[in-house]
């Protein structure tokens, strides 16, 4: 039997160029190599987004078909929406007996949140107890691996404590899932921070060139090089982060051209963006073509939810027992 791998995306906008380098790319290559759950995570999706749900429907279907003209492959993978797995609420309930706190004010992200988004939208009972439905999404279908980067290894850990505490309370229950560590780079935003949605600093994937080009025009570089003939510093550069993932094989001389200022930060700009832009033409190309029939993602959920609510199902039941919940 091979390992099986679960991994999931909230549905809030288009995939970036982080998604398409860091994970993704991960779940593309596992499909070959293991037993892949790849999920729709639109419950994690009201934890930032509550307030406005009008449009998760079409986030969704958005999403599932950038997976597809990815190279994500319903027939190689299991694709599926996490609200169409009835037994997830109820093994939230069970999981989050057993994790306190203090064990969720400590996670990474909700601290990082509170710091960069409105605490209005992040300080509420939903997001702090996200790290329960991420260990549930995972622990309900018996996963043994969990695709994550470096920054992600403290969210795993968590899981894996919630299982370690369940099942040292209720007996062997639940598997501990290991990680595999991404070794793509972590992508800097326009504004030098790591890309995401929250931020608005992102190339999406589906961008034209034209864009990508005025996207790319904007990224922040060497603060201090102000001038064309101004030696820079590549290391604190957000170019050269994303010259890593498309010029790995150039990397030494453009640090020296960039450190000596023999060559100017347009420069590396304008190359950059037409790159980026070749390299995501195939993408272009097939994600039109699978626009013109979205229906095929309703299918694809469907027939998800057929394969992986039996499994969520045996999960809970042995946690019911475990818990002797329901016995007389």
């Amino acid at each position: 039997m091979k390992d099986r791998v679960v991994s999931g995306y909230r549905p809030s906008g288009r995939l970036h160029l982080g998604h398409y380098h860091g994970n993704l790319n991960n779940m593309i290559r596992l499909q070959d190599t293991h037993e892949c759950f790849f999920f729709v995570a639109d419950w994690h999706a009201l934890t930032t987004g509550y307030r406005d749900t009008s449009r998760l429907g079409e986030w969704t279907t958005e999403m599932v078909l950038d997976w597809l003209a990815a190279g994500i492959d319903p027939g190689r993978c299991t694709i599926y929406r996490q609200s169409d797995i009835s037994g997830i609420p109820e093994l939230v309930l069970y999981l989050g007996m057993v994790i306190t706190l203090g064990e969720l004010e400590r996670n990474p992200t909700y601290k990082e949140q509170l710091r960069e988004l409105d605490s209005r939208v992040v300080n509420t009972y939903g997001f702090l107890g996200y790290p329960v439905l991420m260990a549930t999404d995972i622990l309900a279908v018996d996963a043994e691996l969990v695709p994550v980067g470096e920054d992600q290894l403290p969210h795993l850990e968590l899981t894996r404590e919630i299982a370690r505490d369940f099942n040292s309370l209720y007996g062997d229950t639940f598997p501990e899932p290991q990680p595999i560590l991404s070794t793509a780079p972590k992508i800097a935003g326009t504004d030098g921070r790591k890309m995401s949605k929250s931020y608005a600093n992102y190339i999406g994937i589906d961008e034209e060139p034209g864009q990508i080009h005025k996207k790319v025009r904007k990224m922040i570089t060497d603060p201090a090089r102000m001038r064309r003939d101004d030696k820079g510093h590549p290391e604190v550069c957000s170019v050269y982060t994303l010259y890593r993932v498309y010029f790995p094989d150039e990397l030494d001389r453009v640090a020296d051209e960039c450190s000596q200022a023999s060559i100017g930060c347009t420069d590396c700009k304008d190359r950059l963006s037409e790159k980026i832009a070749a390299d995501l033409a195939p993408f272009r190309e097939k994600r039109a073509e699978l626009a013109k029939k979205p229906q095929v993602v309703g299918e694809i959920l469907a027939a998800g939810a057929e394969r992986v609510n039996p499994v969520v199902d045996a999960s809970l039941q042995r946690a019911r027992r475990a818990m002797n919940i329901g016995t007389l």
